[in-house]
């Protein structure tokens, strides 16, 4: 809990924050939400946030092209149907569907959702009836849906279909969901992987949100290794030219349904792409509060860029004649202006708008109407950012640890948990863990031959010693010096011939690819050593 003083010193009442989301809502109402409306910062970029969107679940917006396996992933996700939902090599989904939790199962129209005050969507009716027909919330009870929520997309169309059939700015209404949701995963088929100018658009559209975005490479289970290599090549290539970053954006390769592989040469690769998606989206939920955290912080950045080019423009504005010509002159030297706010100011290239979008949006705003630069209404936000978020932090962290445990359950996430059927399981330093013999005793015979010719001393060989056939394997004194703490079990300074061939072990574990153990699993301990 936090108490806020003003820029001079004045101290007001306590503002007591239980919540990090009751902080943001806080100082969203009263320090950067009286910014916004006084330089109409709606009307350009984004509606106003409501508490609602402090409130909600983590969520999740797939996106792609139709026939990539999008509701497929959501039902593979929840292991159970929709309300709503439709599965065919066709475009089916029609609509967006957002499945959230809910103790009935049942479908709310687009109408209804926008006036709900505890759904976070009724800033859409904006978009009008041509979208609000198209939207629909599915409510189910499931325990995936219990942490998170899930927005399925109609599939991306080519052609004049996408631009003409749609009645409403689909992109538009792609990017608001962006800013509110916490994961953006855009699905592509490796059987016929082909990113048409509209998805291009799409994902372009999503910019400024790079670090939300996740790719799923669906379907790889239909081509071989080699093909797949090349379309993973190609996939690479094709995001390299559309999403602008200099890193490269994390594909996971898989086969998200509940059916057969119908190539298994590459399971265990899509196992491991599976569980690494699973755990990223098992993290949302503990991440969510850090997540709004910096959306806000995003969209202070924004609308204190916003302000300055509002009241630069209004500045320049003739008082009596001549305001439309001078109107046309500001709008198509736009570019001048922010180079001049960017020198002024200290600010990046990249928190300004983008150039043609904002051009466009000047066009039909009457400049006279704009506000100059209020001070105290930039100090406000300018205290958020320096003094406000930092303190909010403390309370996020304190949160995260309050709720270590706090993810994702039910569904897809607990058919490959636990059991034989984990990833891993039976494999590398879990190996053996099922039989009553001590796996190492298997090659001991092998490491015992090698032990007696160190010439051990009441049975043992010391560090030294074991040192030098140690290091035959070419790995890191860092790694080696690992083993060495596992392998000594009675933490003598030296190895038995037991010992020494769980040291062996465990380098073989290493050399064939697999992580090494925190401990010693109990099935690794020396059957001498057990007990202590």
């Amino acid at each position: 809990m936090f108490s806020w003083a003003n820029k001079e010193g004045k101290r007001k009442d306590p503002e007591l924050f239980q919540t990090v989301s009751e902080g943001l809502k806080q100082l969203y109402r009263t320090k950067l939400l009286p910014l916004e409306d006084a330089y109409r910062f709606h009307e350009f970029h984004s509606p106003a946030l409501e508490d609602a969107d402090f409130d909600n679940k983590p969520m999740v917006l797939l996106v792609g092209q139709y026939s990539t396996g999008k509701t497929t992933f959501i039902r593979h996700l929840m292991e159970q149907d929709f309300p709503g939902m439709r599965i065919g090599p066709e475009p089916t989904t029609d609509s967006f569907i957002a499945v959230m939790y809910g103790d009935q199962e049942g479908l709310i129209p687009g109408n209804a959702l926008v006036v709900d005050p505890k759904k976070p969507f009724r800033k859409l009716n904006a978009f009008g009836n041509a979208f609000l027909n198209r939207f629909v919330c599915a409510q189910m009870p499931n325990p995936v849906l219990e942490s998170i929520s899930i927005i399925d997309t109609p599939g991306i169309l080519s052609g004049e279909k996408q631009r003409i059939s749609r009645g409403y700015d689909f992109a538009a209404v792609l990017e608001w969901f962006a800013e509110r949701v916490d994961r953006i995963i855009l699905l592509f088929d490796a059987h016929k992987l082909d990113i048409s100018d509209e998805f291009s658009e799409v994902i372009r559209a999503l910019k400024n949100h790079e670090d939300k975005m996740r790719v799923v490479l669906n379907k790889a289970d239909q081509i071989g290794t080699q093909q797949l290599m090349r379309v993973y090549g190609a996939l690479m290539w094709s995001l390299g030219k559309i999403v602008n970053t200099p890193e490269v954006i994390r594909v996971y390769i898989g086969s998200f349904w509940a059916q057969p592989l119908l190539v298994a040469e590459n399971r265990k690769l899509f196992e491991a792409e599976e569980k690494d998606l699973f755990l990223d989206i098992q993290g949302l939920p503990r991440n969510a509060a850090l997540r709004k955290l910096n959306d806000l912080i995003k969209r202070a950045r924004l609308a204190k860029v916003h302000a300055y080019i509002i009241s630069a423009l209004k500045k320049e504005m003739p008082n009596v004649f001549g305001k439309d010509n001078k109107k046309k002159e500001l709008v198509a030297n736009l570019g001048e202006i922010y180079a001049k706010i960017e020198k002024e100011h200290q600010i990046s290239p990249g928190d300004f708008p983008k150039l043609s979008k904002m051009q466009e949006l000047l066009a039909g705003q009457d400049f006279s109407k704009f506000q100059s630069m209020k001070p105290k209404l930039m100090e406000a936000v300018e205290d958020m950012l320096s003094n406000d978020i930092a303190k909010l932090m403390t309370l996020v962290r304190q949160e995260e640890s309050a709720m270590p445990s706090h993810s994702v359950q039910g569904g897809a996430f607990e058919g490959a948990m636990n059991g034989p059927f984990g990833h891993g399981y039976g494999e590398g330093a879990g190996e053996g863990i099922d039989e009553l013999e001590w796996i190492v005793a298997r090659d001991k015979p092998t490491y015992d031959e090698i032990f007696y010719t160190l010439s051990p001393v009441n049975g043992k060989v010391s560090g030294a010693m074991a040192k030098k056939e140690m290091v035959k394997s070419k790995l890191p004194n860092t790694v080696l010096g690992k083993i060495w703490k596992l392998a000594d079990c009675d933490k003598d300074g030296f190895l038995d011939d037991e010992e020494f061939a769980l040291a062996n072990h465990l380098i073989k574990v290493k050399l064939e690819g697999h992580e090494l153990p925190s401990e010693l699993p109990d099935h690794l301990v020396p059957p001498s050593k057990r007990g202590l």
